[in-house]
């Protein structure tokens, strides 16, 4: 039996973002086009990690990336064969699950590369990592400014070799933030002290870490052409730094790769536009379970918090907040019901909604778009997020577990 609260999810519509991502990096490019990482952390945004993740190794990535080590080794039993880089905080505890699962870590303390380096020791395996800098954010990556002290004892250790280079940006979202272009120059200036800090063999010829471009070989996949870039040059690390706001922001953050999440299901980072071509691949629907009249004067919900001025026809949706649905959509969101808009009202409530269907010739049974299309209208998750005051990121990735993602 499925609820008839469900989320559709078009893997076509990712796969499609995917390579879409790539030919504009390939077409922007000056030089060599950067490698695509491709975040499938929480739940990839609330679609389903294993689907999403098989979908687009399908299309090319060759290197996903999750929050922590548990989704990457829900990854792998999922059948993700693609190389997984785990971006969280990695505690002692779980670090067997990095050679269980053949994972690659971000170290981004100190404390988190003796312990990773003990672990590695103790399987007797040389682990490859990525090294996180923090140039502003403030929450995990060793600090831009302080690496010629922090960074030599795990660049000396015996079983770690280095990868990659990376920072995040706090604000690439933000056009009028300067802390973006601090953060870009204070990356490229912890580079330079990294290098002066690392041997040729170690890090690479002094000319190819400064360089935002570093040679690389395409990793050609079978049948599918060159769409799966390779990063890595022979004995040097790459470079990445843009999510998909810094992404379509600055060209200059591209470096040897670049992070893309929210672009890949089909969403543009708010306020930022772009000209490549995406589909948000989720829709999310449900069905009317009941039809009722309300009188003038009555109330609909907990704390009747909408009163009817008029007669007023009310569809009760089964879809709440136990489904991921804010609270706050109550009075400013709308659902579409045979091709109109019809506004929440009352409360969202922890399993329903009601919306005023007045004036709508509708039945229970009748399909319900709460994200999505239907007929000639949309509402897109950008659109909720402003209608709430906050981010899609948080609509999608809230989008609740006893809703069935269906895979077309």
């Amino acid at each position: 039996m499925i609820r008839p609260t469900v989320a559709r999810i078009d893997l076509s519509a990712l796969k499609s973002n995917y390579r879409s991502i790539v030919e504009h990096l390939a077409r922007e490019s000056r030089q060599r086009p950067p490698g695509v990482i491709a975040v499938v952390k929480a739940n990839a945004y609330g679609h389903g990690a294993g689907q999403v993740a098989r979908a687009l190794e399908d299309a090319g990535a060759d290197l996903l990336a999750c929050a922590d080590i548990e989704e990457g080794a829900a990854l792998r039993a999922a059948g993700v064969g693609a190389e997984i880089l785990v971006f969280g905080a990695l505690s002692v505890s779980d670090l067997d699950g990095l050679f269980d699962c053949r994972l690659t870590p971000t170290i981004s303390t100190p404390g988190a590369a003796r312990a990773v380096q003990s672990a590695a020791a103790k399987y007797k395996k040389r682990l490859h990592y990525h090294l996180k800098i923090d140039t502003g954010m403030n929450r995990l990556g060793f600090r831009f400014d302080n690496v010629k002290r922090t960074l030599p004892e795990l660049l000396a250790s015996a079983n770690l070799e280095l990868d990659a280079i990376y920072t995040h940006f706090a604000t690439a979202d933000d056009p009028e933030s300067p802390l973006f272009e601090e953060q870009r120059t204070r990356f490229e200036q912890a580079l330079a002290e990294i290098e002066r800090l690392g041997s040729p063999e170690r890090l690479g010829s002094p000319e190819r870490l400064a360089l935002p471009a570093i040679e690389r070989s395409p990793r050609v996949a079978p049948n599918r052409g060159p769409v799966a870039r390779g990063f890595q040059p022979s004995g040097s690390p790459y470079i990445h730094a843009a999510n998909s706001a810094a992404l379509l922001r600055d060209r200059r953050v591209w470096y040897d790769g670049v992070r893309p999440g929210l672009l890949l299901y089909g969403l543009v980072p708010p306020p930022l536009a772009s000209t490549i071509p995406l589909t948000p691949i989720m829709t999310l629907g449900s069905r009317i379970v009941a039809v009722k009249g309300v009188r003038p004067g009555e109330g609909v919900g907990y704390g009747v918090k909408f009163r009817a001025e008029q007669p007023t026809r009310i569809a009760i949706i089964p879809a709440g907040y136990a489904d991921g649905l804010d609270l706050r959509l109550a009075g400013r969101g709308a659902v579409l019901i045979r091709g109109r808009r019809a506004p929440i009202v009352g409360s969202v409530c922890m399993d329903m909604l009601a919306a005023d269907v007045t004036g709508l010739d509708v039945s229970p049974g009748d399909e319900v778009v709460i994200i999505g299309a239907q007929g000639a209208d949309r509402i897109d998750v950008r659109e909720m997020a402003a209608q709430i005051g906050t981010i899609p990121y948080e609509i999608l990735s809230r989008i609740g577990s006893r809703i069935e993602r269906l895979y077309e």
